[in-house]
């Protein structure tokens, strides 16, 4: 007997199992323990009322697999899982995964690719858009703020490298890409062509020359001799570069002769600039970096427990103190200083080292007195 046309409007036209299917996440790699989505973003340049900064972002990738301890990002990660779980777009075993493991673990193990966008870039900033001429106007696109672009998920799907491309036709933009990665060295020709074009800095992120502490600190990071190997090919070919000492890791990665031997190294490669700022511990990075430090620095986690029990940054005295020993660093190689502020007017005094030097030795961080 033929359905009436009322019993037809109320079936589905698909069963449940195949509904079901069609709007999870697929599964498109797998490495080790880290597993990659397929995700199409619905945009991916963030204006800056999104960021609350003065630049606008790009990230290519949701979740980072360098699982750096003191990550900052991992928070956002959390809100697109529990938005993906409650859509029911997990399969089942990632569902079930996602509920046994911390938050802070399924941003290193749990990372989304966002394959659709340079497509969606190029309808962004199709030439005459609102957004297209607010960037022309100077504001700056940094790419890899929240993730980093060059993780290991871009040697295989691109996507970074497909960004680029679409912003190599856009003349007339000030865009800076931060990244751990040497394998953006892969991409000097589209990065050579931005170049000529825009206004380029790429800011390599380095914290310690000492590769056992680093791999310690950051599992699966390249080392730190890749990180200056691709430093020295990209000042090699003309393009701006300089150095992200972020964070400074207060009694881990501070010790004054190896910031100072840091500073020299990266001068030697031709590092344009130095930056740095000290550890800031937000709610969902201290889960993670809190028990690490327990477990690898025991000596110092009542000190860090003490230090950012107020809030997520370190001393006052302490900031200060490390900026203006960056400053000192940047004035004797020969290096553009971006230690972020907190610092006193440089001077050109040769003492203002070793005192800037004594304050950092001091470990001023370590009180509360002077938060």
């Amino acid at each position: 007997m033929p359905l009436s046309l009322a019993a037809s409007h109320t079936l589905p036209l698909f069963p449940e199992a195949v509904q079901r299917s069609l709007r999870q996440l697929p599964v498109i790699g797998a490495q080790s323990d880290i597993t990659y989505y397929s995700t199409h973003a619905r945009s991916i340049l963030n204006d800056t009322r999104a960021t609350g900064m003065a630049y606008w972002s790009i990230n290519p990738y949701i979740g980072c697999a360098f699982g750096c301890a003191y990550c900052y990002a991992r928070y956002a990660h959390r809100y697109v899982m529990e938005r993906a779980s409650a859509a029911d777009r997990l399969v089942d075993d990632t569902a079930v995964e996602v509920e046994r493991i911390p938050p802070w673990l399924a941003f290193e193990r749990h990372i989304f690719v966002k394959r659709n966008a340079a497509d969606i870039l190029a309808r962004t900033l199709r030439f005459g858009s609102d957004k297209h001429l607010a960037l022309l106007k100077g504001e700056s696109i940094v790419i890899g703020t929240a993730t980093d672009p060059y993780q290991p998920a871009e040697r295989h799907f691109k996507v970074t490298r497909s960004i680029l491309e679409v912003l190599a036709e856009h003349p007339g933009l000030r865009i800076v890409i931060i990244t751990k990665s040497a394998l953006i060295t892969r991409d000097i020709d589209v990065l050579s062509r931005i170049a000529r074009i825009s206004e380029l800095t790429v800011h390599l992120s380095l914290i310690t020359l000492d590769r056992a502490l680093a791999r310690r600190i950051e599992p699966r990071a390249p080392t730190p001799e890749a990180r200056v190997r691709a430093l020295a090919r990209l000042r090699e070919t003309g393009i701006d570069a300089g150095i992200n000492c972020m964070p400074v890791l207060p009694g881990i990665t501070d010790n004054p002769s190896d910031l100072e031997a840091l500073v020299k190294r990266v001068s030697e490669a031709g590092a344009t600039y130095v930056g740095a700022c000290a550890l800031r511990l937000q709610h969902e990075a201290r889960k993670r970096y809190l028990p690490f430090i327990e477990q690898e620095f025991p000596h110092l986690a009542g000190r860090y427990r003490a230090t950012y029990s107020r809030g997520n940054h370190a001393g006052d005295r302490y900031r200060a103190g490390l900026a203006r020993f960056f400053d000192m660093l940047c004035k004797r190689y020969g290096i553009n200083s971006g230690s972020r502020s907190m610092r006193d007017d440089a001077d050109d005094d040769p003492s203002m080292l070793e005192a800037a030097t004594a304050t950092v030795q001091l470990d001023l961080a370590f009180s509360t007195a002077t938060t």
